[in-house]
């Protein structure tokens, strides 16, 4: 069973190697940095939408992100795109 602690720890990575602030990936999700804070902590989980904007900015694969995949899954977005960033930081789906 996958729990919200794994989410969390991945997402934690996720962010750890993206590179960026909480501050600029919260610019890009049009949210508060508390909120990514939030993420991170535990304290909340991003609305759908909110994470598949995550997914996208961080090009990241949401099956990996929610512990779906096995290990020899691919595990970059890529191979799932589900569509681009706008210039409003919204997805334009495909």
């Amino acid at each position: 069973m996958i729990t919200v602690e794994q989410i969390r720890l991945k997402l934690q990575e996720a962010i750890k190697h993206s590179g960026m602030t909480q501050t600029e990936i919260a610019k890009r999700l049009n949210i508060y940095q508390s909120a990514v804070q939030q993420y991170l902590s535990g304290r909340a989980m991003p609305a759908l939408d909110t994470f598949a904007n995550l997914c996208a900015v961080l090009d990241l694969d949401p099956v990996d992100i929610l512990c779906l995949s096995d290990d020899s899954a691919p595990t970059r977005a890529t191979k799932y795109s589900i569509g681009t960033i706008n210039n409003h930081g919204k997805i334009d789906m495909k």
